[in-house]
């Protein structure tokens, strides 16, 4: 039976907060050790470069991704985890779905969109101001990470939905001219999935510079949570968990049953620096185990480049022969009798 191929990929622009956690990684890596599945994780070097021009932050973001995700468990006996720049299959591809993507489809893509609109809302006469060709082609080097291993099943959150769909109409056009060789993939949207708020109430992102780091020491944790943002309700007074930052938090790390008696001390007027101090003790005593690994493996680097470089091997055993079939199939090849 062959397996389902499962595709995520990680932009190297930061470091991994309680949001990442909980959205993406926590679900990945239970992913990685479904037995049933083929799970490719990569390291989106070169998407980084679209918008960081950076390149100790993005060496940086490589290291503490990558490390994070082994420091948590990452099964690489069963997943596939590798740097895309480690794939140049992957950049070979998109040109030819370059090639064959219409100029028009890209025209629609949320992010042109987003920034076109923002220099016409300034007075820009130039609607393309300041967008770079990467920002432009974004798609179509996301439609080449999944096409190259003809995933099936892309996780995105709500956001991406339209690049999945935007690689479904890529990957048809190459197949109408070229023949049948990639398969269409669909994107897999968890409805109950969580999404953490930052520290001032608004969702926890790096755009808005509320994130609170996933390995964070325990001082600097604790600082941190201490300033999140909560109403001015006093010591007694029954509080709305459900519209509460610091509650959010707590239930994406706690089971039932915490989650159950906390609702219960919310009711009962539960003060703010005592459930800051609830928030902190929990996910401090939940990450411990995984922050030990996670720094051990940032005094390891050459580990962490092994597991890269393996993972590498095991993409490019894939990614090799299939772009030897696709050069032939679009007439590049050497000359024979």
């Amino acid at each position: 039976m062959t397996k389902e191929i499962i595709l995520t990929g990680i932009t190297t622009t930061g470091t991994p907060h309680l949001g990442n956690y909980v959205g993406a990684i926590k679900p990945a890596i239970a992913a990685s050790k479904n037995a049933n599945v083929t799970p490719f994780y990569f390291l989106a070097d070169y998407h980084a470069l679209i918008k960081c021009q950076e390149p100790d932050r993005v060496r940086r973001s490589s290291l503490e991704i990558a490390a994070t995700w082994l420091a948590l468990g990452l099964d690489t006996s069963n997943a596939v985890f590798y740097r895309q720049s480690d794939v140049p299959e992957i950049m070979e591809l998109m040109w030819m779905l370059t090639c064959v993507a219409s100029k028009g489809l890209m025209n629609r893509a949320h992010a042109y969109k987003a920034a076109s609109a923002e220099n016409e809302q300034s007075g820009e006469s130039d609607l393309d101001k300041g967008i770079n060709m990467g920002l432009f082609a974004y798609p179509i080097l996301m439609a080449a990470d999944i096409l190259m291993f003809n995933a099936h099943k892309v996780p995105v959150g709500k956001d991406q939905i339209q690049h999945i769909e935007m690689a479904r109409d890529i990957a048809g056009r190459f197949n109408h001219i070229y023949g049948e060789h990639f398969v269409l993939p669909e994107a897999v949207i968890d409805e109950h999935g969580a999404t953490l708020s930052g520290m001032d109430g608004r969702k926890m992102s790096k755009s808005y510079n509320n994130t609170i780091p996933l390995f964070e020491p325990e001082k600097k944790l604790k600082k941190l949570i201490n300033k999140i943002q909560t109403n001015s309700l006093e010591p007694g007074q029954a509080k709305d968990p459900e519209t509460c930052t610091l509650f959010s938090i707590y239930k994406a790390f706690a089971s039932a049953d915490e989650v159950s008696e906390i609702r219960q001390r919310y009711a009962e007027g539960i003060a703010w620096g005592e459930m800051k101090s609830v928030l902190f003790e929990h996910i401090n005593e939940h990450i411990t185990p995984a922050r030990e690994r996670y720094e051990a493996l940032l005094q390891a680097p050459e580990h962490i480049e092994q597991q890269l470089q393996e993972g590498a091997l095991k993409a490019r055993a894939v990614s090799i022969p299939f772009m030897k079939e696709l050069r032939k199939a679009v007439g590049i090849s050497r000359i024979s009798l």
